[in-house]
Formats: structure tokens, C-alpha cells, sequence
């Protein structure tokens, strides 16, 4: 029996913001941005759009009568929830209408929290064939205008339903996992924006990156050459070619060109969004099976989570066979289609709004959000939200 992602879905903010303009306002090269950091545009999230609404958003692309009677399990991992008790997911349990007898948590740990929720998930799929569990990784990343980590700003949310005999990726019995206590990137409770060490966060990055591949061909006896494709945790998309360049010399060159083909297929989405933190790893596995043409079922996976602080995790899985016609592809493309973009100015003026801290009531404009769930108003320290 097979356990792994059955249903994949990605929700967007409705804005962007194009690098070239951010890079000329701030008086950068552009390439410095586009070519050296690797990303496009940059996703931007009203005060409307927080990391409930874009899960509950992410899932209801895919999300059926029937999943909602078989979920046991809702996961959100992420690194931007807004209570210090009351899980996220909590929210998005109700927003859904997933059937009331489930479990319901958040999960942290930097950017490895969406890929400890599929773990436990497989794990319970596992003892329960005929049940379901939805992980959630959603995030909103922000590190302040005009700063060093501004051009890895993003934001948005994806959704994955794990099931036993998955249409999209059975996953492999084995992984790699590897933790450390390090202070490369990290975000106190006093503090808005996050504290990082950029060259050591790259440089661990790496480190941890060799480290579970290394134990994972201990642990399977598997090879690079065994193969079709690698996805990487991509807090902007150049970080992860650097680590798979550590180890493309295991591989003839014809290999390596086509892996390489594959990891810039993988990119394309991020490139365009920005970093989002947990569920960067999984847009660009979803842009992966968007964008390449050499997949077949059968093909084997290979994925790296990395999350600072610091945990590490290489794990893989084969492709299914109806894999190709269980991604929503044409929503992928409608979403993307639907953004608006801003100018910097536009940009500036909505990251500098914020939610009351002291429990004061805001009521949101709508503006031109039409998701289909946005966050509608806060008053007396709730949350409230509207389904369009």
C-alpha cells in the first residue's frame, strides 16, 4: 500500500510586484534581483489576505464533499501564525467544513513545519487506509522595506490532501533527517520582522543539504543517477541550485543537463512568487509537474526540506500514474492570470498597514480581493472572515 499527496492545491495573493521596478526604485541593478537572486516578481498580501485565509483558499481548489468526510487529520505549518495558543488550523477546520472528529494543530519550525504535518500524516494514513489528512503550509515572509532579505519577500499557501493509493506522489518508506541547534535565521515574539545571518544560513543550507543525502544513499542504496528530478525548499530560487551543484558531479553530464532542466522547471512558480516560507519545498514540486515535459509515472522524486534554526530532511517518492491530470492546472494558470500588479508605491502603502495590536476593531476593504475567503474585519482580538 501506497501513502502520499493525493490533491495539491496553490493559492496567491492577488498582487505582485515586478523585481525590475523594486530593484530600479531602490537603486539596484536589476539583475542583481533577476539573475543573481533569481526571482521575478514578488507576491504581495493585503491586509485582507492573512496565513488562515490563504490555506483555506489553497485547499478549496481541490477540496470535495468527500474529502471533507474523510479528513482525521489538519495540519498548518508555519512561521507567521498570529496567536500564541489558538491554532491556525483551527480556523481553517471550520472555514472548510471539514466533518467536527479530526485533529487540529499547527506545526513550527521555520520552513521544515509543512513537511513534519506530511510525516505525521503519512504515519497516520498508514494505520488508517481509508482516512485522510490535510497539510497546510502557508506564510506570509517579510523582512521590511528597502532591507537585505526584502527581494525573498513573499507570500501565499499550499494545500495537500494524504491519502493511501495517491493520483499524485507515492512517497517512499525512507528518509533522511538531520537537526541542529544554529542561529542563522530566526524571529523572537518581540520582534515583527525575522533576524538572520545570510551568508551562514546559506552556508547550512548546504551544509545540512549534503548531510541527509549522504545518510539517505546509506539508508536506500539509492543514487542521483535514480533520479528524474529534485525539489528544493527555495528561499529564492538560486539557493537551491547552489546545493545541488554540490552533488551533480555524481552523475554523467547527459544526467546532469536533464536534472537540470527539471530544477529550473521547478523554479518557475517561485520565481514568480517569492519565498513562502513552508510551502516553498511544495510549489516547487507543484511547478516541477507544471512546467516539465520529460516526467512519466514511475519517475522517482527526490525532495529536500530545510528549515532554520535548524532541521533538515531529504525524502522522495515515485510519480503515479494519473498524476499529470490531478494538479488543477488550469486554476494554477487562472490564479496567476487574475493578480494585479502594483507599483512599488502600492506596495510600500500596503506593507505598511497593519492589524490593531490592542484588540481595537478594523473593518477590511475588500478592495479587489474577490477570493473566495478573505479576512473581513478584527475586533475585541478576533479574527473574522467572509466566503464570497
Amino acid at each position: 500500500m501506497k501513502i502520499g499527496i493525493d490533491k495539491i492545491g496553490f493559492y496567491g495573493p492577488p498582487y505582485y510586484v515586478d523585481m525590475v521596478d523594486l530593484a530600479n526604485e531602490r537603486g539596484d541593478d536589476p539583475s542583481k534581483y533577476t539573475i543573481g537572486i533569481g526571482q521575478a516578481q514578488m507576491a504581495v498580501a493585503p491586509l485582507s489576505q492573512d496565513i488562515v485565509s490563504m490555506a483555506v483558499n489553497a485547499a478549496l481548489v481541490f477540496l470535495d464533499d468527500e474529502d471533507r468526510a474523510k479528513i482525521d487529520l489538519v495540519v498548518v505549518g508555519t512561521e507567521s501564525g498570529f496567536d500564541a495558543s489558538k491554532s491556525a488550523s483551527v480556523y481553517v477546520h471550520e472555514l472548510l467544513g471539514i466533518q467536527p472528529h479530526a485533529r487540529s494543530f499547527e506545526v513550527k519550525q521555520a520552513c521544515y513545519g509543512a513537511t513534519a504535518g506530511i510525516q505525521m500524516a503519512k504515519d497516520y494514513v498508514t494505520l488508517h487506509p481509508d482516512r485522510a489528512a490535510l497539510v497546510i503550509g502557508t506564510d506570509v515572509a517579510r523582512y521590511g522595506l528597502a532591507t537585505g532579505g526584502e527581494v525573498t519577500q513573499g507570500a501565499g499557501a499550499i494545500a495537500m490532501l494524504i491519502t493511501a493509493n495517491p493520483r499524485i506522489l507515492q512517497l517512499d518508506s525512507e528518509s533522511a533527517f538531520y537537526s541542529r541547534d544554529i542561529m542563522d535565521f530566526w524571529r523572537p515574539s518581540y520582534s515583527e520582522y525575522a533576524m538572520v545571518d545570510g551568508k551562514y544560513s546559506n552556508e547550512q543550507y548546504i551544509a545540512f543539504f549534503k548531510e541527509v543525502w549522504a545518510t539517505y544513499k546509506q539508508k536506500t542504496a539509492h543514487s542521483l543517477a535514480d533520479f528524474a528530478a529534485l525539489c528544493f525548499h527555495l528561499p529564492y530560487t538560486k539557493m537551491g541550485k547552489k546545493a545541488f551543484s554540490e552533488i551533480l558531479n555524481e552523475v554523467d553530464e547527459d544526467k546532469q543537463k536533464a536534472l537540470l532542466e527539471n530544477y529550473q522547471s521547478s523554479t518557475l512558480l517561485n520565481r514568480n512568487v517569492g519565498n513562502i516560507y513552508t510551502g516553498s519545498l511544495y510549489l516547487s514540486f507543484l511547478s516541477l509537474l507544471l512546467n516539465s515535459n520529460t516526467l512519466n509515472a514511475g519517475d522517482r522524486i527526490g525532495l529536500f526540506s530545510y528549515g532554520s534554526g535548524a532541521v533538515g530532511e531529504f525524502f522522495s517518492g515515485t510519480l503515479a500514474p494519473a498524476f499529470k491530470a490531478s494538479l488543477s492546472a488550469e486554476k494554477v494558470a487562472e490564479m496567476f492570470a487574475a493578480r494585479e500588479q502594483i507599483t512599488v508605491a502600492e506596495y510600500e502603502r500596503i506593507f505598511s498597514q497593519s492589524l490593531p495590536q490592542d484588540g481595537g476593531e478594523l473593518i477590511i476593504p475588500a478592495e479587489k480581493d474577490s477570493s473566495a475567503v478573505r479576512l473581513a474585519a478584527v475586533r475585541e482580538h478576533k479574527r473574522f472572515y467572509e466566503i464570497n
